[in-house]
């Protein structure tokens, strides 16, 4: 392919020893991204390889700044101004000053992504250390190899949590960790739709009553099942006719579950740029484990409802995060924004010594959720994990690979194992096709999120 006559511009002297290669091929640990911030006192771009953690704290402390990462709306005309639909990491392209992280001069050779990322310029680090000899080095940056992420040993999530507890709040962890966190207990609602899940003898009429106790819960669920994603034949007069004719008696269980732990905490203000609204991840992340798990060969298929659920409650550690870590929520919000490669538990872990679904699963416990609902939510971000249940774990994580692969910004996305696919007996085509189509209802899904708020 052509360079670009900006980056062949920006290129100046040193294009003729510049090669295109497909990005796959050449050395991730070459790769070096930029990162647009601004502040009070101006615009500044940052360098670094592209598999580093950007430490925004450090970047603070070491410029004397308040920067963050320049608004998405804010980069997008930066590169349109360039004629490009991403910016490889040569500063002379926004003409902005520069700071560069030393391990970059490190570097025998410098890879940059040219476009959406398919195609790389290869150049000698040599070159690349002459084209930004103007700009300031620094070390502001972490590898992510040195930062230790529990994928799979829960039994130590208990240790770590009180130890980040400790660290950050000066409690002292004397009491069950859903008192020392201050939360509230487990809603009402929630309490009783978990006495009726484990009563065999509960009928549709049980969870009627307990979904109308709750006007506000009502009047969502009836809502939801006159969406137009349902069709209803009718209009939708009643929370029975919502239960008994449109969505059934295990989904409004567990819709009706997934409401009342979400409302028992506030969604924080401050977020990253960029962000899905919770309800919106929610929902994704709930239609997609169902889609999955009905496809999945009948006699290897988990429960439809309990996979539904732990998709409705697989960020509700992020609700958690912000209660429990208020002013350190904040940074993790900013380092999200200036390490969008980064899947948040490794920064999470940086910054806390501990990630929300440590957190989020460890009160599951406590609140006495099913098992399969805790082992989803904690094993989520590992698709290798061998932890009972984890079948719930790998259909979030499968889930959230094919919605990003789509688009939908619901974290980093991974390449997605063939290996996979067989293990849950599911074809791989049909949940492609599958996942095209749900993603094609995304106007549906955002008004079914829409109607998850509370009144």
């Amino acid at each position: 392919m052509d360079i670009p006559a900006a980056v062949r511009q920006a290129l100046g002297e040193s294009s003729g020893g510049v090669s295109v290669r497909d990005s796959v091929s050449t050395d991730p640990q070459s790769r070096v991204r930029m990162v647009l911030l601004s502040d009070a006192q101006g615009q500044l771009q940052v360098i670094t390889r592209a598999g580093d953690l950007l430490d925004i704290a450090r970047l603070n402390q070491t410029t004397g700044r308040e920067l963050r990462a320049l608004h998405r709306r804010e980069q997008a005309r930066v590169k349109q101004r360039n004629g490009l639909a991403s910016l490889p990491a040569l500063p002379s392209l926004t003409g902005w000053p520069a700071l560069v992280d030393k391990r970059v001069d490190q570097l025998t050779s410098v890879a940059l992504e040219l476009e959406h990322g398919d195609k790389s310029l290869v150049m000698p680090g040599e070159d690349f250390r002459a084209l930004t000899e103007k700009a300031e080095r620094a070390d502001v940056s972490i590898p992510v190899q040195t930062i230790a992420v529990n994928l799979d040993h829960p039994e130590k999530d208990r240790q770590q949590v009180n130890k980040a507890l400790e660290q950050f709040t000066g409690l002292r962890i004397r009491q069950r960790l859903d008192d020392t966190l201050e939360l509230p207990p487990l809603p009402e609602t929630a309490q009783r739709i978990i006495h009726l899940r484990v009563n065999p003898n509960a009928v549709m009429g049980d969870l009627v009553d307990i979904v109308e106790s709750d006007p506000s819960l009502a009047a969502q669920v009836v809502s939801w099942a006159s969406s137009s994603f349902y069709a209803a034949a009718g209009q939708v007069k009643s929370v029975h006719d919502a239960v008994s004719r449109v969505l059934g008696f295990d989904l409004v269980m567990n819709l009706a579950m997934g409401l009342a732990l979400g409302r028992a905490l506030k969604q924080p203000t401050d977020h990253p740029d960029g962000y899905v609204d919770y309800w919106q991840q929610a929902i994704w992340q709930a239609q997609s484990a169902g889609v999955l798990a009905s496809m999945m060969p009948r006699g290897e298929r988990p429960v439809f409802g309990l996979a539904y659920l732990a998709g409705l409650l697989h960020n509700f550690g992020y609700l958690l995060l912000a209660q429990v870590f208020p002013p350190h929520f904040k940074l993790v919000c900013r380092f999200l924004e200036v390490n969008p490669q980064m899947d948040s538990s490794v920064i999470e872990q940086h910054l806390l010594g501990v990630t929300r679904e440590q957190i989020a699963a460890e009160l599951m416990y406590n609140w006495g959720m099913p098992d399969e609902v805790t082992a989803a939510i904690r094993h989520q971000k590992n698709p290798a994990s061998d932890a009972e249940h984890n079948v719930y774990a790998k259909l979030l994580w499968l889930g959230r690979q094919l919605l990003t692969s789509r688009g939908v910004a619901m974290g980093t996305n991974e390449p997605v194992p063939g290996r996979l696919f067989e293990e849950l007996g599911l074809d791989r085509q049909k949940v492609e096709d599958q996942f095209d189509e749900l993603v094609e209802n995304r106007a549906t899904i955002m008004a079914m999120a829409g109607m998850m708020n509370p009144a």
